[in-house]
């Protein structure tokens, strides 16, 4: 789209976004789970270190799964410090800030990740970010069928598969916006 159209494209969407009550509620329901997500993953881990006893044991554990498996609250504490600054950088700037209207009389949000785009290093940090997160997801996909008890042996290939292809159509999708958005805008 021309750049004209995009912004007016964009903020039109924003605007439909942060003004439609469904989407409010899941938001809500979504910052709810987040914070939930969190504290949960925070007992378990203080549990499961006072469960593993002495720090002087071999960890083996390479054997039997996956790296980013093992690092998930390391990966969770990265995607949540992403969070606080892409909240700071975008979501309250929007919600409580002084934005310009463009032509259609909504909040300029696209100048916004225009501007903050421009910057190589935000485009690093926001990228790294994401690769982050498309690891997070790569284990919490199939890791949530599990703990729901969804768990059986026939069917997960699939659940994995269909985990990948999410985890890592989302990661490439976030990833290229800050890109293209540095190289061509």
């Amino acid at each position: 789209m021309p750049p004209n159209e995009a912004r007016l494209q964009y903020n039109l969407y924003s605007d439909f976004l942060s003004n439609n009550i469904l989407v409010k509620l899941i938001s809500y329901v979504l910052y709810a789970s987040i914070l939930v997500h969190t504290i949960d993953s925070i007992y378990l881990s203080i549990k499961a270190k006072k469960a593993s006893g002495s720090s002087y044991v071999v960890d083996k554990r390479n054997r039997a799964s996956k790296w980013y498996s093992r690092q998930m609250m390391l990966l969770g504490t990265l995607i949540f410090a992403f969070l606080v600054i892409h909240f700071k950088d975008f979501w309250f700037i929007y919600k409580f800030g002084t934005l310009p209207m463009d032509s259609a009389g909504n909040k300029d949000l696209y100048g916004l990740v225009v501007a903050s785009f421009q910057d190589l290093w935000y485009v690093i940090l926001y990228a790294i970010s994401i690769l982050v997160l498309g690891f997070h997801l790569l284990h919490g996909f199939f890791s949530a069928f599990r703990t729901i008890g969804l768990y059986n042996p026939k069917y997960n290939r699939i659940v994995k598969l269909i985990g990948v292809i999410f985890a890592v159509s989302m990661t490439i999708g976030y990833f290229v916006i800050p890109f293209y958005i540095y190289l061509n805008v």
